[in-house]
Protein backbone atom coordinates (compact mmCIF):
# COMPACT_ATOMS: atom_id res chain seq x y z
CA UNK A 1 0.00 0.00 0.00
CA UNK A 2 2.81 2.29 0.07
CA UNK A 3 3.05 3.20 3.58
CA UNK A 4 5.62 4.53 6.02
CA UNK A 5 4.25 3.45 9.48
CA UNK A 6 5.00 5.75 12.20
CA UNK A 7 3.41 7.95 14.35
CA UNK A 8 2.21 10.11 11.79
CA UNK A 9 1.88 7.99 8.86
CA UNK A 10 0.89 8.61 5.01
CA UNK A 11 -1.70 6.47 3.38
CA UNK A 12 -1.05 4.65 0.44
CA UNK A 13 -3.92 4.58 -2.89
CA UNK A 14 -7.08 2.47 -3.66
CA UNK A 15 -9.95 4.36 -5.60
CA UNK A 16 -10.09 4.36 -9.25
CA UNK A 17 -12.04 6.44 -11.37
CA UNK A 18 -12.82 4.87 -14.26
CA UNK A 19 -13.73 6.32 -17.25
CA UNK A 20 -14.92 4.29 -20.66
CA UNK A 21 -16.64 4.28 -23.59
CA UNK A 22 -19.29 2.24 -21.57
CA UNK A 23 -19.57 4.94 -18.93
CA UNK A 24 -17.86 5.92 -15.96
CA UNK A 25 -17.72 3.97 -12.37
CA UNK A 26 -16.09 4.74 -9.34
CA UNK A 27 -15.21 1.36 -7.24
CA UNK A 28 -12.62 1.29 -3.82
CA UNK A 29 -12.62 -0.75 -0.86
CA UNK A 30 -10.80 -3.78 0.03
CA UNK A 31 -12.35 -7.56 0.55
CA UNK A 32 -15.35 -7.15 2.45
CA UNK A 33 -15.43 -3.52 2.15
CA UNK A 34 -16.58 -2.57 -1.81
CA UNK A 35 -18.14 0.24 -2.76
CA UNK A 36 -18.93 1.56 -6.58
CA UNK A 37 -20.51 4.47 -8.32
CA UNK A 38 -22.02 4.32 -12.16
CA UNK A 39 -22.42 6.68 -14.80
CA UNK A 40 -26.53 5.91 -14.02
CA UNK A 41 -25.88 7.93 -10.69
CA UNK A 42 -26.47 4.52 -8.24
CA UNK A 43 -23.77 4.07 -5.47
CA UNK A 44 -23.54 0.65 -4.26
CA UNK A 45 -21.95 -0.53 -1.15
CA UNK A 46 -21.48 -3.95 -0.07
CA UNK A 47 -20.26 -4.37 3.82
CA UNK A 48 -19.42 -7.62 4.72
CA UNK A 49 -17.62 -8.72 7.70
CA UNK A 50 -16.87 -12.54 6.99
CA UNK A 51 -17.97 -14.98 9.90
CA UNK A 52 -20.16 -12.56 11.90
CA UNK A 53 -23.36 -12.43 9.71
CA UNK A 54 -22.78 -8.91 8.96
CA UNK A 55 -23.47 -8.13 5.60
CA UNK A 56 -25.15 -5.73 3.32
CA UNK A 57 -25.84 -4.43 -0.02
CA UNK A 58 -26.80 -1.12 -0.18
CA UNK A 59 -28.16 0.40 -3.94
CA UNK A 60 -29.13 4.62 -3.73
CA UNK A 61 -29.01 7.79 -6.28
CA UNK A 62 -26.09 9.99 -5.42
CA UNK A 63 -26.97 12.02 -9.06
CA UNK A 64 -29.69 13.00 -11.60
CA UNK A 65 -28.22 13.60 -15.16
CA UNK A 66 -27.88 17.07 -15.77
CA UNK A 67 -31.51 17.21 -18.51
CA UNK A 68 -29.39 19.89 -20.06
CA UNK A 69 -27.05 17.89 -21.85
CA UNK A 70 -29.38 16.95 -24.14
CA UNK A 71 -27.83 19.30 -27.24
CA UNK A 72 -29.77 20.72 -29.90
CA UNK A 73 -29.59 18.92 -33.33
CA UNK A 74 -29.42 22.13 -35.71
CA UNK A 75 -29.69 19.64 -39.40
CA UNK A 76 -32.82 20.96 -40.89
CA UNK A 77 -34.39 20.20 -44.03
CA UNK A 78 -33.20 22.07 -47.30
CA UNK A 79 -35.29 23.50 -49.66
CA UNK A 80 -33.94 23.44 -53.40
CA UNK A 81 -34.34 25.72 -55.82
CA UNK A 82 -36.10 25.23 -59.71
CA UNK A 83 -33.79 27.43 -61.33
CA UNK A 84 -32.36 25.42 -64.18
CA UNK A 85 -30.98 21.70 -65.03
CA UNK A 86 -27.98 22.67 -63.38
CA UNK A 87 -29.04 23.65 -60.01
CA UNK A 88 -31.81 21.06 -59.77
CA UNK A 89 -28.34 18.58 -59.96
CA UNK A 90 -26.79 20.33 -57.12
CA UNK A 91 -29.99 20.31 -54.83
CA UNK A 92 -30.23 16.40 -55.41
CA UNK A 93 -26.79 15.54 -54.62
CA UNK A 94 -26.90 17.50 -51.77
CA UNK A 95 -30.10 15.77 -50.58
CA UNK A 96 -28.65 12.29 -51.00
CA UNK A 97 -25.73 13.98 -48.95
CA UNK A 98 -27.63 14.61 -46.11
CA UNK A 99 -28.07 11.28 -44.41
CA UNK A 100 -24.70 10.88 -43.90
CA UNK A 101 -23.87 14.26 -42.56
CA UNK A 102 -26.89 13.80 -40.06
CA UNK A 103 -25.50 10.66 -39.25
CA UNK A 104 -22.02 12.09 -38.82
CA UNK A 105 -23.46 14.96 -36.38
CA UNK A 106 -25.67 12.44 -33.83
CA UNK A 107 -22.84 10.58 -33.33
CA UNK A 108 -20.69 13.46 -32.85
CA UNK A 109 -23.27 14.54 -30.15
CA UNK A 110 -23.65 11.51 -28.54
CA UNK A 111 -20.08 11.23 -27.75
CA UNK A 112 -19.96 14.65 -26.37
CA UNK A 113 -23.12 13.90 -24.08
CA UNK A 114 -20.93 10.82 -22.70
CA UNK A 115 -18.12 12.91 -22.00
CA UNK A 116 -20.12 15.65 -20.32
CA UNK A 117 -21.72 12.86 -18.56
CA UNK A 118 -18.44 11.55 -16.98
CA UNK A 119 -17.30 15.21 -15.95
CA UNK A 120 -20.60 15.25 -14.53
CA UNK A 121 -20.44 11.83 -12.37
CA UNK A 122 -16.11 12.85 -11.84
CA UNK A 123 -17.67 16.01 -10.18
CA UNK A 124 -20.68 14.09 -8.22
CA UNK A 125 -17.62 11.98 -6.86
CA UNK A 126 -16.02 14.82 -5.29
CA UNK A 127 -19.46 15.95 -3.57
CA UNK A 128 -20.30 12.72 -2.23
CA UNK A 129 -17.44 11.65 -0.44
CA UNK A 130 -19.02 11.30 2.51
CA UNK A 131 -22.01 8.84 1.16
CA UNK A 132 -19.55 5.79 1.29
CA UNK A 133 -17.85 4.53 4.23
CA UNK A 134 -16.14 1.11 5.67
CA UNK A 135 -17.84 -1.13 7.30
CA UNK A 136 -17.69 -1.34 11.14
CA UNK A 137 -15.69 -3.69 13.01
CA UNK A 138 -16.40 -5.70 16.14
CA UNK A 139 -13.92 -6.05 18.30
CA UNK A 140 -15.18 -7.74 20.51
CA UNK A 141 -15.90 -10.49 18.03
CA UNK A 142 -12.53 -10.46 17.22
CA UNK A 143 -11.15 -10.73 19.97
CA UNK A 144 -13.60 -14.02 20.14
CA UNK A 145 -12.04 -15.58 17.02
CA UNK A 146 -15.94 -14.73 15.46
CA UNK A 147 -14.71 -13.95 12.07
CA UNK A 148 -12.74 -15.55 9.27
CA UNK A 149 -10.81 -14.42 5.93
CA UNK A 150 -9.16 -11.20 5.75
CA UNK A 151 -10.81 -9.89 9.43
CA UNK A 152 -8.94 -12.77 10.93
CA UNK A 153 -6.07 -10.90 10.13
CA UNK A 154 -6.91 -8.27 12.59
CA UNK A 155 -7.12 -10.81 15.39
CA UNK A 156 -3.45 -10.29 17.40
CA UNK A 157 -4.34 -6.70 17.46
CA UNK A 158 -7.89 -7.02 19.07
CA UNK A 159 -6.75 -7.21 22.47
CA UNK A 160 -4.59 -4.48 22.74
CA UNK A 161 -7.20 -2.90 20.53
CA UNK A 162 -9.83 -3.24 23.39
CA UNK A 163 -6.91 -1.98 25.63
CA UNK A 164 -6.44 1.35 23.93
CA UNK A 165 -3.30 0.53 22.37
CA UNK A 166 -2.48 3.31 20.75
CA UNK A 167 0.19 1.42 18.97
CA UNK A 168 -2.35 -1.43 18.25
CA UNK A 169 -3.89 1.79 16.45
CA UNK A 170 -1.78 2.68 14.31
CA UNK A 171 -0.41 -1.38 13.15
CA UNK A 172 -4.27 -2.05 12.34
CA UNK A 173 -4.40 1.64 10.09
CA UNK A 174 -1.54 0.62 8.53
CA UNK A 175 -3.25 -3.43 7.87
CA UNK A 176 -6.79 -1.92 6.93
CA UNK A 177 -5.71 1.40 4.93
CA UNK A 178 -9.06 2.76 5.89
CA UNK A 179 -8.26 5.43 3.76
CA UNK A 180 -6.87 4.38 0.36
CA UNK A 181 -9.52 4.86 -1.89
CA UNK A 182 -9.54 8.35 -1.12
CA UNK A 183 -5.95 9.00 -2.26
CA UNK A 184 -5.96 8.24 -5.80
CA UNK A 185 -7.67 11.52 -6.16
CA UNK A 186 -4.05 13.35 -4.90
CA UNK A 187 -4.80 14.26 -1.14
CA UNK A 188 -2.94 12.92 1.73
CA UNK A 189 -3.30 11.90 5.43
CA UNK A 190 -1.73 12.11 8.29
CA UNK A 191 -2.41 10.65 11.45
CA UNK A 192 -1.63 10.62 14.95
CA UNK A 193 -2.46 10.76 18.54
CA UNK A 194 -1.66 10.33 21.57
CA UNK A 195 -5.07 9.32 23.65
CA UNK A 196 -6.74 5.86 23.15
CA UNK A 197 -10.21 7.68 23.21
CA UNK A 198 -8.97 10.56 20.61
CA UNK A 199 -7.83 10.45 16.67
CA UNK A 200 -6.03 13.56 15.25
CA UNK A 201 -6.52 13.01 11.56
CA UNK A 202 -4.47 16.28 9.09
CA UNK A 203 -6.20 16.09 5.39
CA UNK A 204 -3.99 17.38 2.72
CA UNK A 205 -6.61 18.61 0.29
CA UNK A 206 -4.15 19.48 -2.85
CA UNK A 207 -7.25 21.39 -4.52
CA UNK A 208 -5.55 22.83 -7.33
CA UNK A 209 -4.79 19.28 -8.36
CA UNK A 210 -7.78 18.07 -7.48
CA UNK A 211 -10.55 20.30 -8.16
CA UNK A 212 -11.01 21.49 -11.50
CA UNK A 213 -11.10 24.92 -12.81
CA UNK A 214 -12.94 24.18 -15.83
CA UNK A 215 -15.78 22.32 -17.45
CA UNK A 216 -16.71 20.88 -20.71
CA UNK A 217 -19.94 22.63 -22.62
CA UNK A 218 -21.50 21.06 -25.55
CA UNK A 219 -22.63 22.98 -28.57
CA UNK A 220 -25.93 22.68 -30.84
CA UNK A 221 -23.05 21.13 -33.35
CA UNK A 222 -21.96 18.83 -31.00
CA UNK A 223 -18.69 20.15 -30.55
CA UNK A 224 -16.97 20.46 -26.82
CA UNK A 225 -15.76 24.03 -25.55
CA UNK A 226 -13.94 24.45 -21.91
CA UNK A 227 -15.24 26.85 -19.89
CA UNK A 228 -14.16 28.66 -16.98
CA UNK A 229 -15.75 27.82 -13.74
CA UNK A 230 -16.54 31.32 -11.78
CA UNK A 231 -14.83 31.94 -9.26
CA UNK A 232 -17.59 31.31 -6.70
CA UNK A 233 -18.40 28.07 -8.71
CA UNK A 234 -14.96 26.63 -8.17
CA UNK A 235 -14.65 27.71 -4.17
CA UNK A 236 -18.44 26.33 -3.73
CA UNK A 237 -16.75 22.41 -5.31
CA UNK A 238 -13.59 22.97 -3.12
CA UNK A 239 -15.75 23.55 0.11
CA UNK A 240 -17.81 20.71 -0.74
CA UNK A 241 -15.22 18.46 -1.43
CA UNK A 242 -13.22 19.54 1.84
CA UNK A 243 -16.42 19.35 3.93
CA UNK A 244 -17.41 15.90 2.30
CA UNK A 245 -13.99 14.12 2.96
CA UNK A 246 -13.55 15.18 6.72
CA UNK A 247 -17.10 13.81 7.08
CA UNK A 248 -16.05 10.35 5.53
CA UNK A 249 -12.49 10.25 7.51
CA UNK A 250 -14.43 10.33 10.62
CA UNK A 251 -17.23 8.31 9.29
CA UNK A 252 -14.60 5.50 8.47
CA UNK A 253 -11.94 6.51 11.90
CA UNK A 254 -15.19 5.64 14.08
CA UNK A 255 -15.80 2.08 11.82
CA UNK A 256 -12.30 1.21 12.49
CA UNK A 257 -11.52 1.90 15.75
CA UNK A 258 -13.00 2.56 19.29
CA UNK A 259 -12.40 6.23 19.46
CA UNK A 260 -14.41 8.38 20.89
CA UNK A 261 -13.79 11.72 19.40
CA UNK A 262 -12.36 12.39 15.74
CA UNK A 263 -10.41 16.22 15.28
CA UNK A 264 -9.53 16.65 11.46
CA UNK A 265 -7.67 19.29 9.84
CA UNK A 266 -8.20 20.21 6.82
CA UNK A 267 -4.99 21.85 5.36
CA UNK A 268 -4.47 23.49 1.74
CA UNK A 269 -2.34 26.29 -0.29
CA UNK A 270 -4.12 29.53 -0.11
CA UNK A 271 -3.09 32.97 -1.49
CA UNK A 272 -1.41 34.95 0.92
CA UNK A 273 -2.32 38.72 0.68
CA UNK A 274 0.40 39.86 2.95
CA UNK A 275 3.11 37.95 1.03
CA UNK A 276 1.28 37.44 -2.25
CA UNK A 277 2.26 33.79 -2.67
CA UNK A 278 0.68 30.38 -1.96
CA UNK A 279 1.30 29.53 1.51
CA UNK A 280 0.05 26.02 3.51
CA UNK A 281 -2.39 26.67 5.94
CA UNK A 282 -5.10 25.08 7.98
CA UNK A 283 -8.47 26.14 6.29
CA UNK A 284 -10.79 24.08 8.25
CA UNK A 285 -11.31 22.08 11.66
CA UNK A 286 -13.62 20.27 12.91
CA UNK A 287 -13.74 18.29 16.18
CA UNK A 288 -16.56 15.18 15.69
CA UNK A 289 -17.73 12.75 18.97
CA UNK A 290 -19.08 9.57 17.66
CA UNK A 291 -22.19 9.94 19.59
CA UNK A 292 -23.11 13.07 17.16
CA UNK A 293 -22.06 11.18 14.08
CA UNK A 294 -24.35 8.24 14.52
CA UNK A 295 -27.54 10.88 14.46
CA UNK A 296 -26.69 11.87 10.38
CA UNK A 297 -28.35 10.70 7.62
CA UNK A 298 -25.53 10.69 4.72
CA UNK A 299 -27.91 10.82 2.44
CA UNK A 300 -29.01 14.07 2.94
CA UNK A 301 -26.79 16.17 4.91
CA UNK A 302 -25.00 18.94 3.03
CA UNK A 303 -21.48 18.00 4.12
CA UNK A 304 -20.69 22.10 4.67
CA UNK A 305 -23.43 23.00 7.28
CA UNK A 306 -23.34 19.43 8.44
CA UNK A 307 -19.84 20.53 10.00
CA UNK A 308 -21.25 23.91 11.34
CA UNK A 309 -23.22 21.80 13.78
CA UNK A 310 -19.71 20.50 15.30
CA UNK A 311 -17.03 22.47 17.34
CA UNK A 312 -15.12 23.59 14.06
CA UNK A 313 -13.28 26.47 13.16
CA UNK A 314 -14.28 27.49 9.25
CA UNK A 315 -14.17 30.57 7.34
CA UNK A 316 -15.39 30.72 3.74
CA UNK A 317 -16.72 33.27 1.56
CA UNK A 318 -18.35 32.18 -2.18
CA UNK A 319 -15.83 35.00 -3.34
CA UNK A 320 -12.59 34.13 -2.15
CA UNK A 321 -12.72 30.97 -0.80
CA UNK A 322 -11.20 29.61 2.29
CA UNK A 323 -9.05 31.90 4.77
CA UNK A 324 -6.60 30.51 7.47
CA UNK A 325 -8.13 29.22 10.80
CA UNK A 326 -6.50 28.16 13.98
CA UNK A 327 -7.13 24.37 14.76
CA UNK A 328 -9.66 23.06 16.89
CA UNK A 329 -7.65 21.66 20.38
CA UNK A 330 -8.63 17.75 22.03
Amino acid sequence: MGLNFRKSISLGKGLKLNLSKSGPSISFGKSGFRQSVNLKGQARTTVGIPGTGVYYTKTSNVKNIVGGLTGKDDSKGKKSTKKDTAAKGSSTKAAKAAPAAKQVNEELIAQSKAQLEEFVAGIEALKSVHKQSDGYIDWEAVANGAVSGQIRELQPFAQSVLAGDIDAYFRVIEQVGPFDDLLEYGSGFEVGTDDPKIMEIEFQVKSGDIIPKQYPDMKASGEIVMKDFSKSAYFELVQDYVSSTMLRVARDTFALLPVQTVIIHAVDKILNPATGNDEEVTIASAKIKRDAMATLNFERIDPSDCLESFESNVKFKKTTGYSPVDRVLP
